[in-house]
Formats: C-alpha cells, structure tokens, sequence
C-alpha cells in the first residue's frame, strides 16, 4: 500500500523532491501520491516538517 498524504499537508513540495521513484504530484489542496509509482520507501514521509505523510498502517485509519 502506498503511503498517504494527509489534509496538514501545506504544499511545501518537500516530499514530491524526496520521492525516488516520482509518485507525488502538486494536487489541488495538498499533494498526492500515486498509489501505482509508490514504492513505500518512506522518503516522503522522513523529509514531512508537518508530518503529514503517513505510512500504511497509519493511513489505513485517515480517512483523507
């Protein structure tokens, strides 16, 4: 499963210039990731200064 970007996301660009495998594209409110180019490295989610990027055990429970 691939990592999820959360509603804190203040669309700062860090985690989409983290992301090895260029899953993650500016999107309307806040940026997402492509669920098929996410390796679940957790790139994103180390370079996150608001922690709005949760790994799969913690984006199975945001409903975002």
């Amino acid at each position: 499963m691939a990592h999820k970007i959360t509603d804190s996301c203040i669309s700062c660009g860090t985690c989409a210039d983290s992301c090895p495998a260029g899953a993650i594209t500016e999107g309307k409110d806040k940026y997402v990731i492509d669920a098929t180019k996410c390796t679940d490295c957790g790139e994103c989610a180390d370079g996150c200064q608001e922690n709005a990027v949760l790994g799969e055990k913690k984006a199975k429970k945001v409903k975002n």
